[in-house]
């Protein structure tokens, strides 16, 4: 059975089935979660000065809610008793940071939603969720 478990959390609802789903495995199975929100780079432009939010205020508001979700994730796993880990990593592609801290952290199973909220760029590049299904070497547990 599952050990080491990584959730990945974009504060949707879909996502909350998936973060139950992961729960419920790691506690039936005596494991543990690791719970991962990926932050967005700013979005640098080469008119720099006419951003319209800088970026110091930027990346708080990105950690701010990343962090925030991730603590739901680790409040709700330990509600139900099961150790987590929280962590938030800022990169240009979700899905690397996704494989990659399950492969730091150890998970032998990813958890993710089938979709999430990304917006045009999800219609335009595919689901995050369909780029680890391709790329992962581990197991990946997709919740509908």
């Amino acid at each position: 059975m599952f050990k080491r478990i990584l959730i990945s959390t974009d504060g949707s609802e879909i996502t909350a089935k998936a973060v139950a789903t992961a729960i419920e495995l790691a506690r039936s199975s005596g494991g543990q979660l690791f719970a991962i929100g990926v932050k967005e780079p700013f979005p640098y432009s080469a008119i720099s000065e006419m951003q319209p939010v800088p970026p110091q205020e930027f990346y708080d508001a990105q950690e701010r809610i990343a962090a925030a979700r991730v603590k739901a994730v680790t409040d709700a796993a330990a509600a139900a008793g099961v150790p987590a880990q929280g962590h938030t990593v800022e990169a240009l592609h979700p899905w690397e940071a996704i494989i990659d801290h399950a492969k730091t952290q150890g998970c032998d199973l990813i958890v993710m939603a089938s979709h999430g909220r990304r917006g045009v760029s999800a219609l335009l590049l595919g689901s995050e969720t369909q780029k680890v299904l391709t790329h992962s070497t581990l197991p990946v547990l997709v919740v509908r």
